[in-house]
């Protein structure tokens, strides 16, 4: 959807949040991270955009200060239209609101975003690594994570018996 698709009154409530864009057609509103958590209640009160389909995350080792980006992927069902909010983070403090209080689906997304890229969502109920073993080093999705020529790293590993693996709280 582009711009045209929002009524005045809709787009003066999302240009004070962020960066508008818009590329081929798909809106996207850049925040600071720590406007995350009004901005998708925004959305979501205001805006009628009542579905997250998850949140995804972009690592640009480039972007000095600003390399971790989580991307909220939001679906209006009342309007039949998509929004991206984009939030950055850099690589010394990966730290981003949870958005589970508001979108209770991004349970799983943020844990995938937290064990592939390593951003830590402050206020997660139960935040672990859910693809990765525990114990593993690194975050296999960012890009100066090594590729190939690395030893096997599951060479005689054991899996412990359900009722000794980690508990949750």
């Amino acid at each position: 959807m582009n711009l045209e698709t929002y009524s005045a009154s809709e787009l003066t409530q999302l240009q004070p949040l962020g960066e508008i864009s818009e590329y081929r057609g798909e809106l996207t509103v850049r925040v600071r991270r720590e406007q995350v958590l009004a901005v998708l209640k925004i959305c979501r009160d205001d805006l009628r955009f009542e579905f997250c389909t998850g949140v995804s995350a972009v690592h640009y080792p480039q972007d000095h200060g600003v390399e971790l980006h989580a991307v909220y992927h939001l679906l209006s069902m009342t309007y039949n239209r998509r929004i991206r909010i984009e939030a950055a983070a850099p690589h010394s403090d990966p730290h981003m609101p949870s958005g589970v209080s508001i979108y209770p689906t991004l349970d799983w997304h943020e844990r995938e975003a937290y064990d592939m890229f390593g951003i830590v969502f402050d206020g997660h109920p139960a935040l672990t690594r859910i693809l990765m073993p525990d114990d593993w080093q690194g975050h296999p999705q960012r890009k100066d994570y090594p590729l190939g020529g690395v030893p096997v790293e599951y060479h005689g590993a054991t899996i412990a018996p359900p009722d000794e693996r980690r508990s949750f709280r």
